[in-house]
């Protein structure tokens, strides 16, 4: 067993054990020239497909159509890739926005194509939910075993705490990072109200080492805690992490996305039950912490 991850050294390809990790250093996936020389050179009988553009909302907002075209590049040239050079098993990372926006709570696993994503972020949405897509029909005419795995918002070490397109969790602590250091007010915006679920990433990385070893199904299968916090909720363990005493602002006049989209994990603790999540107190201060000493490195 030979495992490659496509986006390695990220958020969540860091985490997860393998013998080769590429970084968009290595190759440019967009480009099939790239993507096949670089398979060809590795040869790996399993691959872990994370690699993506990804942003926060702003980000999004700003530019549905780049966040379409180069993931579905990224995925059609991986998924090709994969069936050329005879890989065992490809594991591809989707994501909850991949939802309808209108869908009967929670999500689950069968209602992936029930309606249109959120408005805010549907070319993202759209390319990862033709991930989906790709990989059944690959699975139906060439008889691959390409799985797809949809954990909900991911946070941790090594993200992107870029401001104005990172997600929402590593944006807010660069935020409070900036206030605390400048002695600021820390501005958020919406109203804090919007409900989400979050995983830490070493947590993810482990349940897809498990998915790598022992999910062969054809339908996703949700990587979730199916806990919901708010985004208030956040801030204030954020502000806690970093012992920040200054004034919290919310600006009602920006958006904020969904309301809530909250998920049903039955199914992945009917496999793995005595699974521990890491609490969120804890995973915000151990990523704050690693922020904090990694930021003239971080991505920001």
């Amino acid at each position: 067993m030979k495992t490659l991850i496509t986006g390695g050294t990220g958020l969540v390809g860091s985490t997860i054990k393998a013998d080769i990790k590429l970084s968009s250093k290595d190759a440019d996936l967009r480009d099939w020239y790239e993507a096949t020389t670089v398979f060809e050179k590795n040869k790996p009988t399993h691959v872990v497909h994370t690699a993506a553009k990804v942003g926060g909302l702003g980000g999004n907002m700003r530019g549905n159509a780049t966040y379409f075209l180069d993931n579905i590049k990224i995925n059609t040239n991986v998924l090709e890739a994969c069936r050329t050079f005879q890989v065992k098993k490809l594991v591809s990372i989707l994501s909850t926005c991949i939802f309808p926006d209108q869908v009967e709570y929670p999500l689950t696993e069968d209602k992936i194509h029930q309606g249109p994503p959120h408005s805010s972020n549907y070319g993202y949405a759209y390319a990862k939910r033709m991930l989906d897509v790709q990989s059944r029909a690959y699975r139906e005419q060439f008889d691959v075993n390409f799985v797809n795995v949809i954990p909900t918002n991911v946070y941790g070490p090594r993200d992107n705490f870029n401001i104005d397109d990172g997600h929402v969790l590593p944006s807010l602590i660069h935020k409070c990072y900036i206030a605390k250091k400048n002695n600021t007010d820390l501005e958020i915006w919406g109203s804090g109200k919007p409900l989400r679920e979050f995983i830490y990433s070493e947590d993810l990385g482990k349940l897809i080492n498990w998915v790598l070893s022992n999910y062969d199904n054809a339908e996703p299968i949700i990587l979730s805690t199916s806990q919901e916090v708010s985004i208030k909720n956040i801030v204030d363990i954020i502000c806690d992490a970093f012992n920040f005493k200054g004034n919290i602002i919310y600006n009602t006049d920006k958006p904020e996305g969904q309301f809530r989209k909250p998920s049903d994990n039955s199914k992945l603790m009917s496999l793995v039950p005595d699974f521990e999540f890491t609490p969120i107190e804890k995973g915000i201060k151990q990523t704050v912490n690693w922020f904090i000493e990694n930021y003239d490195v971080a991505r920001k």
